[in-house]
C-alpha cells in the first residue's frame, strides 16, 4: 500500500533526555492503524511531532512525499492531517454545532471568512450535513456540556473531521467511555474509515485496538518495538517484555493493553 505519512529515523530530545529514538515506520492510505505501547513510551510525543507541536531533533516526517517537519502546526490541518485530543477540548458553553463550525477555521482563510461560519452560510450547511452523516443531527442546538461523555467525545472527532483530514489522529478516543460507549465509538470510527480517510490511534484498550485498527506499531521508552499486524502483536516477545516483564516473553498472552 501507498504510504500517506512516513516517520524516517526520527528522534526528539528535551535537553539531554532522549524521549524518542531512531523511529521509523509508514501509515499506509487507508490503513486503520493503532501506536500502542506502555505508558511514558512516547506515544503522545508521536503525534506531537507529526501535528507539529514539537520539531523533531532528528530525522523526517513525510505527507505524500513532503517533508513537513518545519511547516507551522496551524498549515499541517490545511495539508490534511487533524487531530483529537485525550481530554476533551470542545467549548463546552457553545452549541454542538458551533462547535463542530469552529473546525472549518483552517479552511477559511483571512478573518472575514474565519467569522463566517458562526453566520448560516455555506460552512453552517456543511457541519449540519456532516453531522447529520454521523448520525449527531438530533443535537446540533444542545449546548455541550449537557451533553453525555460519550456524545461529546464522538463530538470532537465530527470536529476533526470538519477539517476535510487525509489522516486523521486520535489519542485514547475510548479513555473514559463505557463498555458500550466503547463500542459505539468503534463503529463510528469504522463509518469514517470507510470514508476513505486514515485513522492512526494512540489507545490503552486493546479490545478496542483489536477490533478496529488492522496495524499496529508498538513504541517502549521512546524506541519502536513492533510494526506489524494487530492480531499478531500480542505474541511477540519484545512486547510481551514491555508490558508483562522478561519471564512472560515468549508466551501468547491477551492482556497486553
Amino acid at each position: 500500500m501507498t504510504a500517506l505519512m512516513s516517520l524516517t529515523n526520527v528522534s526528539k530530545n528535551f535537553g539531554g533526555l532522549a524521549v524518542i529514538t531512531d523511529v521509523s515506520f509508514d501509515v499506509p492510505a487507508g490503513a486503520r492503524m493503532a501506536l500502542i505501547g506502555p505508558n511514558g513510551a512516547g506515544k503522545t510525543t508521536i503525534f506531537n511531532l507529526i501535528s507539529g507541536v514539537y520539531q523533531p531533533s532528528a530525522g523526517e516526517i513525510r505527507l505524500e512525499g513532503q517533508e513537513i517537519s518545519a511547516i507551522p502546526s496551524r498549515e499541517r490541518i490545511g495539508l490534511g492531517i487533524a487531530r483529537s485530543f485525550q481530554n476533551i477540548r470542545l467549548m463546552p458553553h457553545l452549541s454542538v454545532l458551533e462547535n463542530v463550525m469552529l473546525g472549518q477555521q483552517a479552511r477559511a482563510g483571512n478573518l472575514g471568512n474565519m467569522l463566517s461560519p458562526l453566520r448560516r452560510s455555506r460552512w453552517r450547511r456543511e457541519a449540519e450535513e456532516l453531522l447529520e452523516q454521523m448520525g449527531l443531527d438530533t443535537y446540533p442546538g444542545e449546548v455541550v456540556a449537557t451533553l453525555p461523555y460519550g456524545i461529546r467525545k464522538k463530538i470532537e472527532v465530527v470536529r476533526a473531521l470538519v477539517a476535510k483530514p487525509k489522516l486523521l489522529m486520535l489519542d485514547e478516543p475510548a479513555a473514559g467511555l463505557n463498555n458500550t460507549e466503547t463500542a459505539n465509538l468503534k463503529d463510528f470510527l469504522m463509518q469514517i474509515a470507510a470514508t476513505g480517510v486514515t485513522l492512526l490511534v494512540v489507545e490503552h484498550d486493546m479490545s478496542l485496538v483489536r477490533s478496529l485498527c488492522d496495524h499496529a506499531v508498538v513504541l517502549n521508552f521512546g524506541e519502536k518495538i513492533y510494526d506489524g499486524p494487530t492480531a499478531e502483536v500480542q505474541k511477540d516477545p519484545d512486547v510481551l517484555e514491555a508490558y508483562l516483564g522478561t519471564r512472560h516473553a515468549g508466551k501468547e498472552t491477551t492482556d497486553v493493553a
